[in-house]
């Protein structure tokens, strides 16, 4: 479990692509001062686990499934990424629930700059808009940020000067991919009230077949 505060800017090192899975080693610094083999660690909102480390890097491995659905099956030497580690319990806990399991991917579509602030409108898959709330929560990069603008299509978030110096977000540019997570309660509610209906449907012995076949 995450929070999407950002802890520190790393850097792939080393990235070793054998078929759809990958060998990362990430130059770190703050997150490797208690780090333990097989800790969990957000690496631009994915959960990874500790396979290896040293004073300043730590690796990880990328599967199948996450090198499919994310944007770490793009990443380079020298690609910044941001860095998170499981949340203490004994810790503040700023930002929002974060678990680090990718829901999709989106681009960039726009940047303003308004202020003090930096709006970023990023595509969202169609199927996946109905979790999105107007002032909701969304981690993007693994980064914890607040919804200001939803359509079918996109959401829009605003990112403050710290966010941007201290994430990736400030560094990526129209066109670049980035992890999306949707709010973990945004997701859950949805399963159990798509699920319940589904019952009370069955139940009534009206199914989704059965309105077809009368003609709605």
């Amino acid at each position: 479990m995450f929070t999407g505060i950002i802890e520190e800017l790393g850097a792939v090192k080393r990235a070793v692509q054998h078929g759809n899975t990958i060998k990362l080693s990430i130059k770190a610094s703050k997150i490797l001062k208690d780090i333990q083999l097989g800790d969990s660690i957000s690496v631009n909102g994915v959960c990874l686990t500790v396979t290896d480390f040293h004073s300043d890097e730590f690796s990880a491995d990328v599967m199948p499934e996450t090198f499919k659905s994310t944007s770490l099956s793009s990443v380079k030497e020298q690609t910044k990424v941001n860095l998170e580690r499981a949340m203490a319990a004994n810790g503040r806990f700023g930002g929002h629930f974060v678990t680090g399991h990718v829901d999709g991917t989106g681009q960039i579509i726009k940047k303003t700059a308004s202020e003090n602030a930096i709006y970023i409108e990023i595509s969202v898959p169609a199927s996946l808009s109905h979790l999105l709330l107007m002032k909701g929560s969304i981690a993007i990069d693994g980064t914890s940020l607040t919804i200001f603008g939803v359509t079918d299509h996109s959401v829009t978030v605003s990112v403050i000067p710290h966010t941007a110096k201290e994430t990736v977000l400030g560094l990526k540019s129209i066109g670049d991919q980035v992890n999306i997570e949707f709010d973990m309660l945004a997701k859950y509610l949805y399963s159990f009230m798509n699920k319940e209906q589904k019952e009370v449907s069955q139940n009534n012995g009206i199914s989704e077949n059965f309105l077809k076949e009368h003609g709605f």
